[in-house]
């Protein structure tokens, strides 16, 4: 009995800290430059792209209550909430829907009840209804409107972070990097203070961050991003099958973790930028999991250069034989990588 009592005052101080946390200022959190994010992509309100707007509980899904509190429980301070951005601006450059801003307020209020921060990232891939930022279809102008709304609706509460975009690709580093610059400009011009993560091009991985397109690669085109608040980390996504595509549950090799992020976290110690791992996931066998611990400690190795980390991904809508899936089974068991996240996770928010 006194075991349990001392394991519930335990885990309420460290929820405690957690919410007191959320009130504070990212400028104090930048300073620091120390690990700072543990969490997990929680996947469903972007599924069903051809389902536009959808419907909620049908079509696609958003986090249940019982994910923020089994994630918490696991040491995650963070998730990562992709949303679709044809359902949140149905035209662009038009109002957001306000069915789909309750529904991420409600998102955003069950984690901070949790302690966790949250992501609100447009999981679009530089694109509404298939045309391209940049397009004539759709200018980049669009595209800060978008950001321009969003500050004006989350720029008062410094647990949501601002994810610009998932993965954009088809579309050059020098182009984006400038349609990204536009975006930091346009929130900071309203006031809003959040962190803001801003991705590559060439779906943001960072094995590829120096691969050259039309001229500029990612590392040379986001050299000079800034931010007159000095909030903005750079994100990247990074798996560790043979194309760097997550979609094989065949990891590469049981460094490849490392490897893949080495230049990278290079290009931050050169730039002074700070990096965030937005994306990345393991199957359950043993090259993986090495794989996927040695990637975790290279990260945790470099504290002034990381943000931290979200796996991907749980939802309560994955197969139970997707390779990736850390959603607890119907029986409330924990994924095997489970095992290796929450240690880590804890070492960052405990």
């Amino acid at each position: 009995m006194i075991a349990r009592t001392l394991r519930r005052r335990s885990r309420h101080a460290w929820r405690a800290a957690l919410l007191l946390c959320l009130s504070v200022p990212l400028s104090s959190l930048q300073a620091q430059q120390s690990l700072r994010f543990a969490g997990v992509n929680l996947s469903g309100a972007e599924i069903a792209p051809s389902k536009i707007p959808g419907i909620v509980g049908v079509d696609y899904t958003y986090p249940r209550s019982s994910d923020y509190t089994y994630f918490a429980g696991k040491g995650m301070n963070l998730l990562r909430l992709p949303v679709r951005w044809e359902r949140l601006q149905p035209q662009p450059r038009g109002p957001l829907d306000a069915a789909q801003l309750a529904l991420i307020d409600d998102a955003v209020q069950q984690a901070k009840a949790q302690g966790m921060y949250v992501i609100v990232d447009i999981h679009n891939y530089a694109r509404h209804d298939g045309r391209l930022i940049g397009s004539s279809g759709l200018p980049v102008a669009a595209f800060v409107d978008l950001w321009q709304r969003l500050a004006r609706a989350y720029g008062s509460d410094n647990a949501v972070v601002f994810g610009l975009m998932n993965e954009p690709h088809g579309i050059t580093p020098a182009v984006w990097a400038s349609a990204a610059q536009a975006a930091v400009d346009a929130i900071r011009a309203t006031g809003a203070s959040n962190l803001i993560l801003v991705p590559g091009a060439l779906w943001t991985g960072a094995h590829s961050w120096y691969t050259p397109v039309d001229g500029s690669s990612n590392a040379s085109a986001l050299a000079t991003l800034h931010d007159p608040l000095q909030r903005v980390a750079i994100e990247v996504h990074q798996y560790l099958d043979a194309d760097s595509s997550g979609t094989s549950p065949v990891c590469v090799s049981d460094d490849i973790g490392v490897q893949r992020l080495r230049a990278f976290t290079d290009w931050l110690q050169q730039t002074g930028h700070l990096g965030f791992l937005g994306e990345f996931g393991a199957a359950d066998n043993a090259v993986y999991r090495s794989a996927l611990d040695g990637m975790l400690a290279d990260i945790a190795q470099h504290p002034t250069l990381w943000l931290g980390w979200s796996y991907w991904a749980g939802g309560a809508w994955w197969r139970a034989d997707y390779p990736f899936n850390v959603q607890p089974d119907a029986d409330g068991h924990d994924r095997p990588q489970m095992a290796i996240l929450a240690p880590w996770a804890q070492r960052i928010t405990r």
